[in-house]
């Protein structure tokens, strides 16, 4: 059972509208936020999240996430300071206000890469973002993704998968996600994302260019 918390924001955030983006670990929506940055690098501004656990190689932090100690972040978790989070795998994960406020702060559409339970936290929030849910084709394929990633442990692997399981029924539920994209293919899956965010993406380029 996730542990749950929320804090509701007592005014919209100022500045374009954000993207929720979620799905299952290994359905590729680090992949596809990549190319989306690399085509976007002056509209598209990363919200980096907080979390418990270790990095993984090749992850940095700032970037990656922000790797913080469970007392700290349950602190600031107490304080108010998290739209949204959650716990997983004994780890928390997390997505603080200023996180959010330093994008939109830049003009820029703020990337909100979060989970099932981080959607429902959201959601009671009034952030208003666009919910843009990122699935696997199959079962299969997503535990084919996550052997080969060679960081999980049986157990571990296990849960992920579990989780996956809800997230992808959760994702079928009417009126929880504007856009399901289901990455079988990449570049159509990019295709279909980067079609979901065209209006964003133009006011914000008029935005920019009248600024």
């Amino acid at each position: 059972m996730y542990a749950r918390y929320f804090s509701r924001l007592s005014s919209a955030m100022a500045g374009p509208r954000p993207v929720v983006l979620s799905g299952p670990s290994g359905a590729g929506k680090s992949t596809l936020l990549k190319k989306l940055m690399k085509e976007y690098d002056n509209v598209f501004g990363f919200s980096v999240s907080h979390t418990t656990r270790n990095p993984r190689p090749g992850e940095e932090d700032g970037k990656d996430y922000h790797y913080v100690t469970r007392e700290v972040m349950q602190a600031s978790i107490d304080n108010g300071d998290f739209i949204e989070n959650a716990e997983f795998s004994g780890n928390l994960y997390g997505t603080s206000k200023a996180a959010v406020q330093d994008v939109q702060a830049k003009n820029l559409i703020c990337i909100l890469d979060i989970d099932m339970q981080g959607v429902k936290n959201i959601k009671c929030t009034d952030l208003n973002p666009i919910y843009i849910s990122i699935q696997p084709p199959s079962m299969a394929l997503l535990e084919k993704r996550l052997r080969d990633r060679n960081t999980e442990s049986e157990e571990s692997l296990c849960r992920r998968l579990n989780a996956a399981r809800v997230e992808m029924e959760f994702s079928k539920e009417p009126g929880v996600f504007d856009v399901v994209i289901v990455n079988d293919k990449l570049e159509d899956a990019y295709g279909k994302l980067r079609e979901a965010l065209v209006e964003e993406i133009n006011l914000v380029k008029k935005i920019n260019m009248s600024s």
